[in-house]
């Protein structure tokens, strides 16, 4: 096994051991119709796109999907605030810590949806004609494309004992992993040595392809963090500034929060900044906000604290991570050297 192959192992085996892949699906009737030319009765050939722009237009009022429209926000933020993109976007990789809870408040969002899903079916049948009345009503003022109009929308609309199959939840673990080797097919005389060369340069380009991927993703990982540690430093900052009545405690609670998610988010092993919000903890956190109130002084504790943090995680997000991710190898490294 080349060098090559030994760091991307180990990097692999540091994720593999620190978090799995999360890929979430909301499936839910859209309740659209993409509307073309023909459906007006008019002549496609005369209908200019500059002019004309039909596009999707709805069958049934926006409202009536509302509750699944908000439940799929809700568990794009729930995964996205609980992970990090991995690869370009082929999943979220979700650190162990997190993990636990995560599943349990998407297993909650999947009850609300089977609800949602349940009460949308039964009134589906009303809904469905009270929308062809409204379009009916519409269609009255569109001379004589109105037939045709109201055929097409009403083929549009799923038949009643189908319309249950057009929504779905799923929520997939993966486990990272990767081939330790490409096997080679038979193959006879040259066509096999041809073979044999062509899939171990794949193999190669795939492994150098594969360390700059790993690379990278524990790089933005890394600095995403950092940032959002700025960012959190600068608004709460701003808060109190603007506020008349110094601190409120929901604010000191909003960090503390901050500083138990950043923990159990830290699968890369940011030891700078995990040491930086902890020295923050125990030396600005201990007050309460009334504590901060009642003494200028401990204020001003407060916010030169903070604005040393914020400048703190600046400084870091601009800093290279080689040395964040040469250690998070290093248990991939053990490992290898153990089974050696």
């Amino acid at each position: 096994m080349n060098p090559t192959n030994i760091s991307n192992q180990t990097l692999l085996d540091g994720i593999c051991r620190r978090g799995v892949l999360v890929s979430t699906s909301v499936r839910y009737w859209r309740g659209c119709k993409r509307l073309n030319p023909e459906d007006l009765g008019l002549d496609p050939a005369h209908v200019s796109d500059r002019l004309i722009q039909l596009g999707h237009k709805r069958l049934i009022p926006r409202d009536a999907l509302q509750a699944f429209a908000l439940i799929e926000s809700r568990v794009q933020a729930t995964v996205e605030s609980s992970s990090f993109p991995f690869l370009g976007g082929i999943g979220r990789f979700v650190p162990n810590p997190r993990l636990g809870d995560l599943t349990d408040r998407l297993e909650k969002l999947r009850d609300e949806f089977r609800e949602a899903t349940l009460d949308f079916v039964a009134g589906y049948t009303p809904l469905r004609e009270n929308a062809l009345i409204e379009w009916r009503e519409a269609a009255r003022h569109m001379n004589g494309s109105a037939e045709r109009l109201i055929a097409t929308i009403e083929q549009s609309f799923p038949p009643a004992g189908d319309i249950a199959k057009r929504f779905g939840f799923e929520t997939r673990l993966f486990q990272i992993a990767a081939p330790d080797s490409i096997r080679l097919e038979i193959a006879d005389g040259m066509a096999q040595l041809e073979v044999a060369d062509d899939r171990r340069r794949i193999a190669e380009d795939a492994s150098r392809r594969l360390q700059a991927d790993l690379d990278g993703f524990i790089r933005e990982s890394v600095a995403s963090m950092r940032e959002e540690t700025a960012k959190l430093a600068s608004e709460v900052l701003a808060t109190i500034n603007g506020s008349e009545n110094g601190v409120h405690q929901r604010t000191l609670n909003r960090l503390t929060t901050f500083i138990d998610s950043f923990r159990s988010l830290n699968f890369a092993g940011d030891q700078q900044l995990e040491q930086t919000l902890e020295r923050f903890r125990r030396d600005l956190l201990s007050r309460t906000a009334e504590d901060y109130r009642n003494q200028p002084g401990a204020m001003t504790s407060l916010t030169d604290g903070l604005t040393r943090l914020r400048e703190n995680a600046v400084q870091l997000a601009r800093t290279d991570a080689r040395e964040v991710i040469s250690r998070f190898g290093q248990m991939g490294t053990r490992k290898l050297a153990a089974v050696g």
